[in-house]
């Protein structure tokens, strides 16, 4: 799964990363703060392509789709929920089943979105054998050069019919991150965790973002890529706790001696 990541390159840089032109990146995701440990329910920044709505006076819309950074909840709110706590148990959408669930069959055909991220954290369990005390063991996984890598998400909105129409509020947007198994992308990754968030390349975006494209299960054979290449460090257990935050997070420390390390390069 991925449960933590990092979100900490300024707006405009993110727009660039990701071909946004900078009038398109919405005022909330240039005032969002960087983070070192984005967790479930929190705002986080994402790219979406939409289709211009006609004007107002009754003009049709232009031609082409808009590609802009806006941000949304972590946590994925299908359209059909009671109430939104249900997105807090919906913050990952396993590849394997996206066609299949009603929470995410929509989204994968309608309403994708790429998620940026500077990395994220998984965590290798004890080894054998060891105490039940001994706690898992946090790494913090990036790209070597430092880009931003783009992980496959779906987006969805969601009604609150207790407020009126002129509420802007009525309205929430959230999102999932599609994640795949660890040893089909790159065995590696297996020795930390058996899942990994699902990182599109750069020459899939426009296929993956392009909201005229409606056919889930080609949206869904564009995710079958491996990870970019990837470094693990393995990080103190301060980020574990919700709500810690800081680059402090990602420095490195010392592995325990008795844990064998993953076959990812490990950062010294």
């Amino acid at each position: 799964m991925c449960g933590r990541y990092a979100s900490f390159r300024d707006a405009l840089d993110l727009a660039d990363a990701f071909d946004v032109a900078p009038e398109a990146v919405a005022d909330d995701a240039r005032a969002l703060p960087p983070s070192w440990n984005l967790a479930p329910t929190d705002p986080v920044r994402v790219v979406v392509e939409r289709e211009p709505r006609p004007a107002e006076d009754g003009a049709p819309a232009p031609d082409g789709v808009t590609r802009s950074l806006r941000v949304v909840r972590w946590g994925l709110v299908p359209g059909w929920a009671k109430d939104p706590s249900i997105g807090s148990r919906m913050i990952n959408a396993r590849v394997e089943t996206l066609l299949e669930k009603p929470a995410f069959r929509k989204a994968v055909a309608a309403r994708r979105c790429l998620v940026p991220a500077e990395g994220y954290y998984e965590w290798q369990a004890p080894p054998e054998g060891a105490g039940r005390r001994t706690p898992k063991q946090p790494f913090w996984i990036h790209a070597p050069d430092g880009a931003p890598l783009a992980f496959a998400g779906l987006y969805e909105f969601w009604r609150d019919r207790s407020l009126p129409d002129d509420d802007p509020a009525r309205w929430l947007v959230t999102m999932t991150i599609v994640t795949g198994g660890a040893s089909t992308g790159d065995p590696a990754l297996a020795a930390i965790h058996d899942r990994r968030p699902v990182m599109l390349p750069a020459d899939r975006w426009d296929a993956w973002l392009d909201p005229r494209q409606q056919d889930g299960a080609a949206a869904v054979d564009l995710l079958r890529t491996a990870p970019p290449p990837l470094v693990a460090r393995p990080v103190s257990t301060a980020v574990n706790r919700v709500g810690t935050d800081g680059p402090e997070l990602i420095e490195p420390v010392e592995p325990d001696a008795d844990r064998p390390p993953p076959d990812l390069p490990l950062e010294r």
